[in-house]
């Protein structure tokens, strides 16, 4: 069963191309950053970025909602340690699909959203922090410069190329 998180930096998609994901595999779909603290929230709104410390206790929760029923989880995940955290708390496989694009397209995403915690002023951090999944990670990359239609599209081809999770489109 499909347990898979859509990660990538805020402002990448990963709410909007993981609930079209969700939905075309008729799976559903959670964001993390609903699992976040409170004062994680509040640190953020301030335009702090997050450190190791405060994130390991979202990521377990992460992780915990994963070990439920399949689904796809919006999540950054952005360094391998969490990803490999999040899959452990999960107990089983997780597939994660990284979501790439330019600065420049994200900034630009992140300025046109409105009622959001994370602001622009975090992209930066966010680029700094993360690290792209290596070859030998259960993990797909997909572009973002493009039409959702296609960024879902390719991603359901990688994913089933990946053989994710028992993943076989058209069935």
């Amino acid at each position: 069963m499909m347990r898979i998180v859509v990660m990538g930096v805020a402002g990448s998609g990963k709410s909007s191309v993981g609930a079209a994901l969700a939905g075309a595999l008729g799976l559903p779909y959670h964001d993390g950053d609903d699992l976040h603290p409170a004062e994680n929230i509040a640190k953020m709104r301030r335009a702090e970025p997050l450190s190791d410390t405060d994130r390991w206790p979202w990521l377990a929760l992460v992780g915990q909602a994963l070990a439920g029923q399949p689904m796809v989880l919006g999540c950054s995940a952005l360094k391998r340690r969490y990803r490999d955290f999040i899959t452990k708390q999960a107990g089983k496989s997780v597939v994660f699909v990284h979501l790439t694009g330019s600065r420049a397209v994200i900034e630009a995403r992140m300025r046109a959203r409105s009622g959001h915690f994370m602001p622009p002023a975090l992209l930066d951090s966010q680029f700094a922090v993360l690290e792209l999944p290596a070859p030998d990670e259960n993990a797909v990359s997909i572009e973002i410069d493009q039409p959702m239609a296609a960024v879902v599209a390719q991603t359901l081809a990688a994913l089933q190329l990946r053989g994710a999770g028992g993943l076989v489109i058209g069935q």
